[in-house]
């Protein structure tokens, strides 16, 4: 693993404290503005479109613009810094909204996919925060703070859902659609958390750490990505990382999308909101305690724990459609296992590729993570459809197996390398 020397900073630990402060006080409100359009995107596209077929388009647009957005996102901040990147990608996302409602609006669906994909940039400035938040963390520690940055976003996730009907109401008191209310509030969210970036977020802590590099090469996206991915694949323990990362997103993404359809076959929907707020508990209310306990057993051991836990929680649900109450254990394991592999993964992807090369990895890390996230969100409709939610558990079962199995194997050959060098 890379060396993180942040001895040449003077009282580094206060400048961490402010930087995580401000990261939480931003990382709501953009998180808040993602959650209050989920309940609402879906059903405006279906609104324009007349049906079902096509209206997952608008979250597959969503998800793709955070992807899309992570390459470039990473490259200007390892020009730029953390702050001028945090708030312009906040600011693209605000930019989206409105586009966005005014697609919906008008009932221009084609202007309406090309907002959701702008406002997907916001999405991936969420997710970057977290890199954010280790630039100045010891190594030790770095877990940690990752989690404290991921715990907050639970406010976000909470507050969005809770104020849409409000949202809603307002949009159509001013004469607009039901559905495009919830867009304006999440531009002027988005804009608020640009606006804490911009001001608040001093001094910028890669621009501190000296992560910041103004004559970084500018390439372009692909090859970034296929350059970062050679780096990543050098090293053992960033590949179980990236692993580690994206099989998580896939795996939790996969079962949470398809269990409120598959309660709803056996006569539960009514409980499938409660299902899915347990879930959110599991995947950000244990973050501190998880971030405390990756950087105390370690993140490939970590890793492990979190492969171990997606794969008993896939099991877990097949068995509720015996005992549905099961369920809510199903996907509170399905939410924390998600939460260890990210944070674990996150943690030995930043730790173990070169400090030059890192922000880049980092973005790279995201990207990946974001598209495998998208094609498990496309696919396990499909899978549900044509062979029934069992079928799909047990493929995600296969691929919690193939990450434990991955971890162990990782682990026992960086174990080996340590023992011959020494």
């Amino acid at each position: 693993m890379t060396v993180h020397d942040l001895s040449h900073i003077p009282d580094r630990a206060a400048a961490q404290r402010r930087t995580l402060g401000v990261l939480r006080l931003a990382v709501v409100p953009g998180q808040a503005a993602v959650a209050g359009t989920v309940a609402v995107v879906s059903l405006l596209a279906k609104d324009m479109l007349g049906s079902d077929r096509l209206a997952g388009l608008a979250s597959a647009a969503f998800t793709l613009g955070a992807a899309v957005a992570a390459i470039p996102l990473a490259a200007f901040m390892r020009r730029r810094g953390r702050r001028p990147g945090l708030a312009l990608a906040f600011g693209i996302g605000a930019v989206g909204a409105l586009v966005a409602a005014t697609g919906g609006q008008a009932r221009w669906f084609w202007l309406f996919i090309v907002g959701m994909v702008l406002f997907g940039s916001g999405q991936s400035a969420t997710l970057q925060t977290r890199y954010a938040a280790a630039d100045l963390a010891t190594v030790d520690e770095r877990a940690t703070a990752i989690g404290a940055v991921v715990w907050i976003g639970t406010l976000g996730a909470v507050f969005g859902p809770v104020f849409t009907p409000l949202e809603k109401r307002f949009g159509m008191a001013i004469g607009l659609d039901e559905y495009v209310g919830p867009f304006l509030f999440a531009a002027a969210l988005f804009a608020l958390g640009a606006v804490f970036y911009l001001l608040l977020l001093r001094p910028d802590p890669l621009v501190l750490a000296g992560g910041v590099d103004p004559n970084a090469s500018r390439v372009r996206p692909i090859q970034q990505a296929r350059r970062s991915l050679g780096v990543i694949r050098s090293s053992r323990g960033a590949m179980l990382g990236l692993v580690a990362m994206a099989g998580s997103q896939a795996s939790m993404v996969g079962v949470m999308t398809m269990t409120p359809p598959h309660m709803d076959d056996h006569g539960h929907a009514d409980l499938s909101s409660m299902v899915i707020a347990l879930h959110i508990v599991g995947m950000f209310g244990l973050a501190p305690l998880v971030g405390r306990f990756v950087d105390r057993v370690g993140t490939m051991r970590a890793i492990q724990i979190g492969a171990a836990l997606l794969g008993v929680s896939t099991i877990v649900v097949q068995i509720a459609g015996y005992v549905p109450l099961l369920v809510f254990v199903g996907l509170f394991l399905l939410g924390l296992g998600w939460n260890l592999g990210l944070i674990a993964g996150t943690t030995l992807l930043t730790s173990s590729v070169p400090e030059e090369a890192r922000v880049e990895a980092q973005g790279t890390g995201d990207l990946t993570l974001s598209l495998c996230g998208a094609a498990a969100a496309f696919g396990s409709g499909f899978v549900k459809e044509a062979f029934e939610f069992h079928v799909l558990a047990d493929l995600v079962t296969v691929l919690a197996g193939g990450m434990l199995l991955y971890g162990w194997y990782t682990a026992a050959r960086v174990n080996a390398a340590v023992s011959t060098a020494r």
